[in-house]
């Protein structure tokens, strides 16, 4: 099975790439990602201020990670003197380098960099929504560097396809959607107190559960700007995701979240999983995925569920949820016509998968 995929003059052994963040931040982790067989590395963000990060500054639960962290720990020279050169000796894959954030430190940043990046993934994240910064920000960076450039959109951007229009016109290959989505906030009930939070209180949140608005950001963006190459991020933790990703318009894709959620060794898992799983839903390779539309065809009537009785386990899950009231239970699960709203909820619910639409 092929997992190659090709971008801007680049070709990946696979799409899957660490996202920046903890998992990236110095040689040694970047180094861990090549042995985790990842199609390209990447950098935690890089700046020219360190910066101040409360402690605890990391929360997992089952769907997501709120993280307060900033950008890199570590100044951007000990990266240009140590990091980067000491990872240039084993580097056998592409490498983008993460940075951020204004126009001033991109002209500090990129000469600097430029010698060791295959590409640069720009977070726009502290930046604000002035789409002209961020156009400036793009023009700045392109007169330092011929490479492949990426903008990381965040969810608080009001227009991403005008944000993607606007980047594009200046310059930029493509983006990286989407950043974590916030603010956010955790409470400790028992202590009365906001934690994992920054002096504002608040935090980002990423992980499984931002997956829809990840999609929906990358169909909206490469439906407008079709000429942009997209780098998916935001909730993947499996195979299935990746294609999923990929049919919505993305290129490539990278994970964070789900590593910290699921075990450091969640890259090299999903990459072994890629051929089967492409198989599974009959494709051939994953410039087949990149390549396949999406049917929007709507239906607007629908149809009453059917039950299939040896698979349903009669939990009773089905009609507590049901918010029409339409399931009721004698000696099996029984949809009534006459009340059901054909919402498809219980559908989508079922632990076991013994509804059914048709």
């Amino acid at each position: 099975m092929n997992l190659q995929t090709t971008f801007d003059g680049i070709t990946l052994k696979n799409p899957l790439m660490p996202a920046s963040g903890p998992l990236v931040g110095d040689a040694k982790k970047l180094e861990f990602m090549i042995h985790q067989d990842c199609g390209a590395v990447v950098t935690k963000t890089i700046s020219t201020k360190e910066p101040h990060i409360p402690k605890p500054c990391i929360y997992g639960d089952k769907e997501f990670v709120m993280n307060s962290e900033l950008w890199s720990e570590y100044s951007y020279l000990t990266w240009v003197n140590e990091f980067l050169p000491s990872f240039q000796k084993i580097k056998d894959r592409p490498l983008i380098i993460s940075v951020g954030y204004s126009k001033e430190d991109m002209e500090v940043l990129i000469p600097l960099l430029e010698p060791f990046a295959d590409m640069f993934e720009v977070s726009t994240h502290y930046v604000g929504k002035d789409l002209n910064v961020i156009k400036d920000t793009v023009l700045t960076i392109k007169k330092y560097t011929k490479k492949p450039l990426y903008m990381k959109i965040s969810p608080h951007i009001p227009n991403p396809e005008e944000f993607a229009r606007v980047i594009y016109d200046a310059g930029a290959s493509g983006i990286v959607a989407i950043n974590s989505l916030g603010p956010s906030l955790k409470i400790d009930i028992a202590s009365r107190k906001i934690v994992y939070g920054s002096d504002s209180g608040f935090v980002w949140t990423s992980g499984p559960s931002i997956k829809p608005i990840a999609l929906a950001t990358i169909y909206k963006i490469k439906s407008a700007v079709p000429e942009l190459t997209i780098i998916g991020v935001g909730g993947i933790k499996s195979a299935d995701d990746v294609i999923e990703f990929m049919l919505a318009g993305a290129s490539a894709v990278q994970m964070l979240s789900g590593a910290l959620l699921k075990g450091k060794d969640l890259y090299s898992k999903i990459i072994l999983d890629l051929p089967a799983t492409l198989e599974k839903y009959g494709f051939s390779s994953i410039e087949e995925v990149k390549k396949t539309k999406l049917n929007k065809d709507v239906e607007y009537v629908g149809n009453v569920p059917t039950l299939n009785e040896d698979k349903c386990i009669k939990c009773m899950l089905c009609m507590n949820i049901c918010p029409y009231f339409a399931i009721d239970f004698t000696d099996k699960i029984t949809f009534n016509k006459d009340m059901c709203f054909r919402c498809g909820l219980c559908i989508s619910k079922c632990p076991v998968k013994a509804i059914n639409s048709k």
